[in-house]
């Protein structure tokens, strides 16, 4: 669970420790005072996007640092090659330039995976999640994310693949006669073209290198024949090669006078011996670059054929002659069609077979799964104080689609004696809050993240509503570190940390400051949250009531 966050010029707050333990954490404040700067820290260490004007003004860079303990060994460990320790440090800096480095216990990651990280160490539900709630398209996924659909979706999802690269194939193939002989015209031309250029993987790169030495031939030869003649002799003067076969002949001959001079000999000798091979390499590569201007001629035509060609085939002549082989296979694929679509047809329809059977089983499962989440739901809700609602998943079949052949829709009635209608056609704002919740309760028990949180999620909520719905929340966090965002006492009231978040102006700048209370400070912002910015005595005996319940 999360311990530890540490925030350093993100907006308006330039620097804040903030500690966390078990159980259920309140965050309030006035309006603006940064609580969502908070949260927004948070989802930036968990990998989620972070943008540069999150930046406080006049610093280079932003940093979040979180520390959770007793983590347990999640497969990304191994998968991401990051030795495992239980307790766990996230460190990402985001700077002005749109950089971003990212640490995990001091090893380098990239923003993707740090998110894939997150999402196992904390879920954030806030405001935005009611619009996926009323949209029908979120509907399937929270009813196969209550189910456990992952084994059948996976089943399914193979088989529905396989159908629609087939169905794929089938549609290349399905062309007109008309497209079929303009397509065929053009295939001939180019396996024609490509064929009668003969060519040879990796020919366009010997006969560079072989251009590239004829161009240079004459440089070459004044070179190796000044060399050669270095070493050989002259007309003039002896080469090398003969000097030291002298000075050779003569240390050979006083060896049998000074035993001393044997090294000095056969060092001689084998200066002798090697300058004599280089000779010889030297004459034999003079040799060999005999050429004609004929010779260079016939190689440089030779490139520009090769590179019309790879100009409309490939980088290379390798690569053409890939795009040849492909271009005879769609080729015969076409002049085949007919045969060819007749046995994609007798496929396609078993893979359709396959496809709709598991497209069945997943159904199956997921009618199951929908008396299990209706069940479950509605007891949430009853004990949110919502004991008349009425809610179900409303299937439709569909075509098949890459989730299957089903459409599931949530339906709800609020009150006794109406008709169940989708949720936003009848959900108002407390209403949609406690259903929300209800939902994010019911799915949170299918995960093993170990800390929720919610960010004014009870927004319209009031009144008995509110006290059930804190009352809820209190119950999840015996389970989960849960943290909380909100405006209700009746929230607060039941904190076991309660993490104050307030501005102040300093020489002309905005600094936000996070402090945990205690009970006086905690009396004191619940009768905030009451009454406002009159704190009446009243208000603060009501705070005090609420602190001791």
């Amino acid at each position: 669970m999360l311990r530890l966050l540490y925030i350093e010029n993100i907006a308006v707050i330039e620097q804040a420790e903030i500690l966390f333990g078990e159980g259920f954490h309140i965050l309030t404040g006035e309006t603006g005072a940064g609580k969502s700067i908070v949260i927004d820290a948070i989802s930036a260490i968990l990998g989620e996007r972070a943008y540069r004007d999150m930046i406080r003004t006049g610093a280079n860079k932003a940093l979040v640092r979180a520390v959770f303990d007793r983590v347990p060994r999640l497969p990304w460990f191994e998968e991401n090659a990051v030795p495992y320790e239980e307790e766990l440090t996230l460190h990402r800096e985001i700077f002005t330039d749109g950089r971003n480095v990212c640490r995990v216990n001091s090893v380098p990651v990239s923003v993707g995976v740090l998110k894939k990280l997150g999402i196992c160490l904390i879920n954030i539900h806030g405001q935005h999640d009611s619009a996926a709630l009323f949209d029908e398209n979120y509907h399937l996924s929270f009813l196969d994310g209550f189910g456990s659909m992952e084994a059948e979706l996976e089943d399914y999802s193979v088989k529905y693949q396989k159908l629609q690269q087939l169905r794929q194939e089938l549609r290349r193939l399905n062309m007109d006669e008309g497209e079929k002989l303009r397509r065929m015209e053009t295939l001939n031309y180019q396996i024609e073209e490509i064929s009668r250029a003969n060519l040879r993987a990796g020919e366009d790169e010997e006969l560079e290198a072989k251009a590239k030495l004829l161009r240079n031939a004459e440089k070459l030869s004044d070179g190796l024949h000044s060399a050669e003649e270095a070493l050989n002799g002259g007309d003039s003067s002896d080469g090398a090669a003969s000097l030291l076969a002298q000075a050779e002949k003569a240390l050979s001959k006083l060896t049998r006078y000074d035993e001393s001079l044997e090294k000095l000999h056969s060092l001689v000798s084998d200066l002798m011996y090697q300058v004599q091979d280089a000779a010889e390499q030297l004459s034999d590569k003079l040799y060999e670059l005999s050429y004609s201007a004929g010779d260079l001629e016939r190689i440089e035509e030779r490139l520009d054929q090769i590179h019309r060609l790879r100009r409309k085939y490939g980088a290379d002549c390798q690569a053409i002659l890939t795009y040849l082989e492909k271009a005879k296979k769609e080729l015969d694929d076409i002049e085949f069609a007919d045969d060819r679509l007749a046995q994609l047809k007798i496929q396609e329809k078993a893979l359709e077979k396959e496809a709709r059977a598991a497209a069945a089983v997943l159904h199956k499962r997921r009618e199951i799964a929908a008396q299990g989440l209706t069940e479950r739901i509605l007891k949430e809700l009853a004990d949110l104080d919502m004991k008349k609602v009425q809610f179900s998943c409303r299937f439709t079949e569909t075509d098949l689609s890459p989730l299957g052949m089903d459409a599931v829709a949530f339906y709800m009635s609020a009150n006794a004696g109406e008709a169940l209608k989708p949720l936003n056609k009848v959900a108002s704002g407390g209403e949609l809050a406690r259903i929300m919740l209800a939902l994010k309760n019911v799915l949170a028990e299918k995960d093993q993240v170990p800390t929720l949180i919610f960010d004014e999620v009870d927004t319209g909520v009031s009144g008995r509503a509110a006290q059930k719905v804190a009352e809820k929340l209190k119950s999840v966090s015996k389970n989960k570190q849960v943290l909380c965002v909100t405006h209700l006492p009746q929230l607060a009231a039941l904190a076991d940390t309660h993490l104050l978040i307030s501005k102040a102006e300093r020489k002309g700048r905005t600094y936000t400051t996070v402090e945990p209370l205690d009970f006086e400070g905690r009396k004191l912002e619940l009768a905030r949250i009451i009454g406002g910015a009159n704190i009446t005595e009243t208000t603060l005996q009501s705070a005090a009531e609420m602190l001791k319940v």
